[in-house]
């Protein structure tokens, strides 16, 4: 995951960064999940690839009140009709197969969901290219600088060129 400030991103791709943050689609979420959103700080990341270890089920850290995705990837992948990678929202934190919703992250394919101690998700393995904008409208202001700060020291460590 990389914030967008550690990217070269293209005109129309850093237009759709800035409309994803502004209180037009902040107000739509909190109005549809009863939430008060207003003072939310933001954080936004995107994220180019999935790993064997991603997908794994688990819930998003109790500093994130509302996780926003938004998934850019082409149709034609064929994981994606076997069910690889494909976003499920689970009924508990032990089975991937019991869901109550499949989500393919098909190109405009946005998934907003509140979280809690029971929004259990993950995805069946697959590694290679899996474009997803990810906002999370956090509990509080430090929580948001530390889970960034984390994101960019990540970033960071993903240019470094290692030596064997």
């Amino acid at each position: 995951s990389f914030p967008p400030q550690a990217l070269n991103l293209s005109p129309v791709m850093a237009q759709l960064v800035a409309e994803l943050q502004q209180p037009r689609l902040r107000g739509l979420i909190a109005a549809k999940f009863g939430l008060e959103l207003d003072d939310a700080p933001t954080m936004l990341t995107l994220r180019g690839r999935t790993r064997a270890k991603d997908g794994r089920i688990h819930r998003d850290s109790a500093c994130k009140r509302v996780t926003v995705l938004l998934y850019l990837n082409p149709a034609d992948n064929g994981a994606w009709s076997r069910h690889e990678g494909c976003l499920r929202l689970l009924r508990n934190a032990h089975d991937l197969e019991d869901f109550a919703a499949e989500i393919p992250p098909l190109a405009g394919t946005l998934v907003i969901f509140p979280n809690g101690p029971d929004t259990w998700h993950g995805h069946r393995q697959y590694v290679g290219p899996r474009y997803t904008i990810q906002l999370n409208y956090m509990a509080n202001d430090a929580s948001a600088r530390n889970e960034l700060r984390r994101h960019r020291l990540s970033a960071l460590t993903k240019r470094l060129p290692w030596v064997a």
